[in-house]
């Protein structure tokens, strides 16, 4: 029964904000700038772990971190590598 009950409030939630999305062109430039950011992050979380620039050190890419990059840019990967660095 709870199952049920918050299906259907993903369901009517998703519905109500691609509605409002799709409305707005405002947030259309809004998700194409964050599409492009997550893309960046991934892809320069990639090439630090691959490139060997930042020895003994490798920054997994999941949601946590990504996100930190997405928000923070170049600082959150310095923060992501300053936290490795002292737990390690």
């Amino acid at each position: 029964m709870m199952n049920t009950v918050l299906l259907v409030v993903l369901v009517v939630s998703s519905i109500t904000l691609l509605a409002i999305i799709i409305r707005h062109r405002l947030s259309w430039s809004w998700a194409k700038s964050f599409a492009l950011h997550l893309i960046c992050a991934c892809a320069v979380l990639y090439l630090l772990n691959y490139s060997g620039l930042i020895s003994d050190i490798k920054i997994p890419i999941n949601p946590a971190t990504i996100s930190t990059v997405v928000v923070l840019g170049v600082p959150g990967i310095a923060l992501i590598v300053g936290l490795q660095h002292m737990m390690v």
